[in-house]
């Protein structure tokens, strides 16, 4: 089900389709939208397992999230581009803001979603050796960084936002930030592990209890593909610095 929020900045877009249209009407500049950032072909990616099995997660829980919420976020950012194409030098300023900005949150959060069902699936067992040798180099230990990833989304609980653990190319190492909104993001990071902290994420099953969704959650992380992006990020931080 998608936020009033997201309804809002939907309707901008749809509006400011309708503005640009009666812009090129009224004699303005016609839009040329060939390239691929105008497509608005964006596919809704399945699960990358299966939600049946999943450890005190349901699957009425994922498979509602995945299609509302993730799908949602795919169907606006298409209608957005589509409708960026056909901004004309003569569209209102306002309503090239309010597209940019939709542009932003949805595609935000196409990639979260997508990551975040990325490194769910797993059993927990174990992160994996380079993970945990840098998590202990960041904070002294794995044990202590999952304690204040899960203290960042229990602060979130109630409200909306992520947990994300990135690979800061600044900092060239793993660091959990905080994420209020779609919009909010490390500037220079590539997501490791993601928790998705709205309400949507586990209402379904845990109603307002933010803690105990956290501690299915953890149950449930895909350490094998948080290792594999950590090798990745380290390759082109590698290659960065070279």
């Amino acid at each position: 089900m998608r936020t009033r929020r997201e309804i809002l900045v939907g309707g901008l877009a749809l509006g400011g389709a309708a503005i640009a249209q009666s812009t090129n009407q009224a004699g303005g500049t016609s839009p040329s939208a060939h390239g691929d950032a105008f497509l608005g072909k964006h596919a809704i990616k399945a699960l990358p397992f299966d939600p049946k099995k999943l450890t005190g997660m349901s699957e009425k829980l994922i498979v509602s999230h995945h299609a509302n919420n993730y799908g949602g976020a795919i169907k606006n950012l298409n209608k957005v581009e589509e409708t960026l194409a056909q901004i004309t030098p003569d569209t209102p300023g306002f309503t090239v803001s309010s597209l940019e900005a939709a542009k932003l949150k949805f595609t935000n959060s196409m990639i979260l979603h997508e990551v975040y069902f990325g490194n769910l699936g797993g059993d927990s067992k174990a992160a994996g050796p380079q993970t945990d040798r840098l998590l202990a180099q960041a904070y002294g230990s794995r044990l202590r960084w999952e304690e204040l990833f899960r203290a960042l989304g229990n602060a979130l609980g109630g409200g909306s936002g992520w947990a994300i653990l990135d690979w800061d190319f600044n900092a060239h190492g793993p660091r959990t930030y905080w994420a209020g909104d779609h919009t909010n993001a490390l500037a220079f990071g590539a997501p490791l592990l993601v928790m998705d902290m709205y309400e949507h994420a586990y209402a379904i099953d845990y109603g307002a209890s933010a803690k105990d969704y956290i501690e299915a959650f953890f149950k449930n992380v895909h350490w094998a593909e948080v290792e594999r992006r950590l090798g990745v990020a380290q390759k082109a931080d590698a290659a960065l610095r070279s």
